[in-house]
């Protein structure tokens, strides 16, 4: 096993020629090994100006702020303020949105059933989450609540409400106050505003994109928050001490104890536990915004935690040279592959998959070409295709029972893409990639 001197002459010694190799602009890193944490950067922080990145510079943790959100909701269940099987309602009784049932574990392991993805921008007012969730009264409920696991951004928000008026106070002043603070946390910047006073990578998209983040509306769920990778180790710290006086003994071993099992998806991992992604003796996040990608790997039993922050490139390629690498050489523990195809993929019959499905941020056609080949087409739409992002063809092959894997990579990684449910025609109903997306159209016969 590595030591930490060695970990530390590892980062300086690789940490740039890896980037460069992965065309990354910028990265920070933070490794939690031995009970000290180690740092490195490199890069800059934007191509447009050129800054160098340090290891005091702020990245977007995107969705790892889920985790922030989760030990904030934990607090209130350690005070007596909220029953996680209780109906989220009887604390919000203004909420509208989804089944009635719907409580706050429901919303915590991402099976609550209704639609995920949605990014109303409410403005910048403190008001910001309030007004986000008086505006989703009409969502669709795509599932029974606890049916199947669906990553769910929208719900996600719903709990940084459910925070603030049980708090009496904006999300992001309760996050601060209530975890940042207390951690002695220097640079967590919960909005533009404090990130700007520190030194801020910009996202690549692959060229440095003109908005900075999402809506604050989006706050919870993970739009704007920025720190170091040296934060976020902090507050991982937090969690290793058994949540150190701010969650009580025994809350974060509960945390991570599995809720929901995951169908095998690309860059998930087999369980859901409370607010934590869990994966083979491994709990963490991943997080990404506008051209800005995050990364944090815990191995609870070794004391040892890897976080990365990029601004761009293959962040896939980095992960793998250094969180995954680290966590095997600190640990021993072998983050499992990513999903790939088969050599020699097994004939099937797609017409059970062929058809249309659409969310609030893709439609999706399943289709098959004359040759028997199947196609899947994604095409952007809302916000997703605002900040850029371009629409995908992929050909799709056999990986799994009733799922299908793209087969080549796309950005080094392969889809996976499990068909689940049946209707009474034996079609099935959704098309499930970590999100869950429902038919809209009968499937169809070959296309050219």
């Amino acid at each position: 096993m590595m030591s930490p001197e060695s970990t530390q002459g590892w980062l300086d010694e690789h940490l740039a020629r890896i980037l460069a190799e992965r065309g990354v602009p910028g990265v920070s890193v933070a490794v939690l090994t031995g009970g000290r944490v180690l740092t490195a950067a490199a890069g800059v922080l934007s191509t447009a100006t050129g800054v160098e990145a340090t290891v005091d510079s702020v990245f977007q943790i995107g969705s790892i702020t889920k985790l922030w959100t989760s030990a904030l909701v934990m607090q209130l269940v350690d005070d007596g303020l909220v029953d996680l099987d209780v109906p989220v309602r009887a604390y919000l009784p203004e909420l509208r949105a989804g089944d009635p049932s719907v409580t706050t574990r429901h919303l915590l392991t991402h099976v609550a059933g209704f639609e995920g993805d949605i990014f109303t921008d409410t403005g910048r007012g403190a008001d910001a989450v309030e007004r986000y969730v008086a505006s989703i009264h009409d969502i669709p409920q795509l599932f029974e609540p606890g049916e199947v696991f669906s990553y769910n951004n929208t719900g996600f928000v719903v709990l940084g409400r459910l925070v603030e008026v049980l708090r009496g106070q904006p999300f992001d002043e309760v996050l601060v106050e209530r975890l940042a603070t207390p951690l002695g946390l220097t640079h967590v910047s919960p909005s533009p505003y404090e990130a700007i006073l520190h030194r801020a990578a910009v996202g690549h998209v692959p060229e440095p994109t003109p908005t900075w983040a999402l809506a604050r509306s989006n706050a919870p769920a993970g739009s704007m928050l920025a720190m170091t990778a040296r934060d976020l180790i902090g507050f991982v710290r937090m969690h290793l001490a058994d949540g150190a006086g701010l969650l009580k003994p025994g809350t974060v071993a509960a945390m991570w104890q599995p809720q929901v099992k995951l169908p095998r998806l690309h860059g998930m991992g087999e369980a859901w536990g409370l607010g934590w992604e869990l994966e083979h003796q491994v709990v963490g996040h991943d997080g990404g915004t506008i051209g800005q990608a995050a990364f944090l790997r815990v191995a609870p039993g070794h004391g040892v935690a890897v976080a990365l922050l990029t601004n761009g490139g293959d962040v896939f390629g980095i992960f793998d040279d250094v969180v995954a690498h680290l966590i095997e050489e600190l640990t021993g523990i072998t983050l499992p592959g990513r999903p790939v195809p088969p050599a020699e993929p097994e004939p099937i019959d797609p017409a059970p998959y062929l058809g249309d499905y659409a969310d609030t941020i893709y439609d999706i056609t399943v289709s098959q070409d004359a040759d028997g080949a199947v196609w899947l087409d994604r095409v952007p739409k809302d916000i997703i295709a605002e900040i850029g992002e371009q629409p995908l063809r992929l050909r799709l092959v056999h990986f799994d029972g009733d799922s299908l894997i793209a087969a080549e990579p796309v950005r080094g990684i392969h889809p996976v893409f499990a068909f689940i449910g049946r209707d009474e025609t034996g079609l099935a109903k959704y098309v499930h990639y970590g999100r869950v997306v429902a038919r809209t159209r009968k499937g169809t016969e070959c296309v050219l």
